[in-house]
This record gives C-alpha cells, sequence and structure tokens, in this order.
C-alpha cells in the first residue's frame, strides 16, 4: 500500500521522520514523504488530500471528521513558541492597531495570538495579512507589517535581523494555562482503517526513537533543512521540538489540544468538533 506523508522542510520534522526517510525503520507501506510549508499541509488537509500528515494542531478542529490524531510526532512548546516581533516595541495601544503579518490562519500560532490579543488587549480584532513563514521577516523589515508572527527556525534567528520581541506567545500560554502550547501535530486518514494507523503511527513512533539513539546522523540529516541556523542553535532547535513529548503527547498534550481548539472556538476561529486521540477516549469541542 502507498501511504503519502506530508511533512514541513524544517529541521525537526526531518529529524522526526529520518528513521523512516532513511530506511532504518520498516514498514509494510510503501511510504512517499512529501514535503510543504504548514499552511500548504493544513489546506490539504481540509481536502483530506494525504493518507498521513503533519499539520497545525488548530486544524485539527477542522478535519477531525476526515483524519484520528496520534500520540506520535507532535511539536509542543514548553515555555516558548511563536514570537511576535517587531521594528523597535510597540505598546499594547500600538498592537491592537497594528498590521501582522502570519503564517496562515489555520496555524497554531495564529489561534494563540487571538487568545493573547483577547485576553490581554482587550479585544482580537486583528489587521493581519497572510505571507509564507519564510517571508515574514522581509515583510517587517521592508515596512509591509507592522509585526511578524514567526514560527520554526525564526524563533531563534529574529535578533540577528534586530527585530524586537514584543511576546513570546508560548511563555505567555503556559504562564496563563500550566500547559505546553500544542503547535504541530500528526495526523491520519481514518478511511485506512484502525489497524493501518496503529501500524503507522508505531512506524512513526520508532521513526523518533530511532533518530534519537542515532542523534548525530540523524541530526546532520536535519540541519540541512535549517534555515539560518548555526550547528548549536540547529541543536537547540531541535531539542525544543523534538523531545518526550513527540514520542507521546500524552494526557497533558491532549488536555491542552482540548484548551487551544475550545478557546479558538470560543473566539470564532474553530468549529465544534469531535477529537479523536488513537486508543482515547474522545473530547467534545463545544
Amino acid at each position: 500500500m502507498k501511504l503519502r506523508i506530508g511533512h514541513s522542510p524544517d529541521s525537526d520534522d526531518e529529524f522526526m521522520f529520518w528513521g523512516l526517510s532513511s530506511g532504518k525503520i520498516e514498514t509494510p507501506f510503501k511510504l512517499i514523504h512529501i514535503l510543504r510549508d504548514i499552511q500548504t499541509l493544513n489546506e490539504w488537509a481540509l481536502e483530506g488530500k494525504l493518507e498521513c500528515s503533519a499539520i497545525s494542531a488548530a486544524t485539527l478542529a477542522f478535519v477531525a471528521e476526515k483524519y484520528t490524531l496520534i500520540r506520535e510526532g507532535g511539536s509542543f512548546g514548553e515555555n516558548y513558541g511563536p514570537i511576535l516581533v517587531a521594528k523597535k516595541p510597540l505598546s499594547n495601544e500600538e498592537l491592537k492597531n497594528a498590521k501582522i503579518a502570519i503564517p496562515g490562519t489555520l496555524t497554531s500560532a495564529f489561534i494563540t495570538l487571538n487568545c493573547y490579543c483577547k485576553e490581554v488587549l482587550g479585544s482580537n480584532d486583528i489587521d493581519w495579512e497572510f505571507y509564507h513563514f519564510e517571508e515574514i521577516f522581509d515583510a517587517v523589515l521592508t515596512g509591509k507589517a507592522d509585526a511578524g508572527l514567526l514560527i520554526h527556525e525564526g524563533q531563534l534567528t529574529y535578533e540577528n535581523m534586530k527585530l524586537k520581541k514584543i511576546v513570546d506567545l508560548g511563555e505567555w500560554w503556559t504562564e496563563t494555562t500550566s500547559l505546553p502550547l500544542p503547535l504541530g501535530i500528526t495526523v491520519v486518514r481514518k478511511d485506512l482503517g484502525i489497524e493501518n494507523i496503529r501500524l503507522l503511527s508505531n512506524a512513526i513512533k520508532d521513526s523518533i526513537n530511532v533518530a534519537l539513539k542515532c542523534r548525530e546522523d540523524a541530526s546532520e540529516f536535519a540541519m540541512q533543512a535549517a534555515k539560518g541556523l548555526d550547528d548549536a542553535k540547529s541543536q537547540t532547535y531541535l531539542n525544543m521540538y523534538v523531545n518526550k513529548r513527540t514520542i507521546d503527547m500524552g494526557d497533558e498534550g491532549f488536555k491542552a489540544i482540548e484548551l487551544l481548539l475550545n478557546k479558538g472556538h470560543q473566539l470564532g476561529l474553530l468549529p465544534k468538533a469531535n477529537i479523536e486521540l488513537l486508543d482515547s477516549k474522545p473530547i467534545n469541542i463545544s
């Protein structure tokens, strides 16, 4: 059986799937790895295009009928996460009126930004414009946007661009919820059947484990995708987003997803959804 696995071309995803893409982990499937930016993967998930895909946690609310959430392959911010930056410090009043470059309306970063604006600024009526995540730096530096929402490696490189941090949304989220911030997750299409979903889930867990055991080789492969990071920062980035919660999000990770989706629904940004975590009791987002 041919299965297409979609993931973003950033170093933590490359690290996680190294075991599968290198052939270190054998599966009964013929796996085809498809690399796209997260907004594209989110949009494809709306169509059910790929059998297995990394998506933003927030997108799960839109695709829960088509896809099952698996425990493996998630990225959680443990007191860190997407960062809002600008060329100069912005007051809360200035931020209310700022045009913000975002990496996509389906991203967890965008939903979290709305939560922050509602709870801290009193309104989430954001003036935003979509940019590919690699174009957000330029949008801010050239004045096309007053602020930019950074995901992926940009969280570690913005100071090199002389940009100022307005807020680390992962830090804010953990301070206010005592939970990690759910960012990326991995889902498998339900029409594959439960046994195939379990097989693929186990294969992804094995892929992450073998990468952690063969860290030098897996890191060397992943660093080819590290954008603007030296070796030390590449390792920092991998440590941030590939850890024990990547192998199994656990009850706390699932609870964090539930909270994010509920908050997004209360803001009118996400629909009601019945979320299924493989081999766990479903939760109802309402």
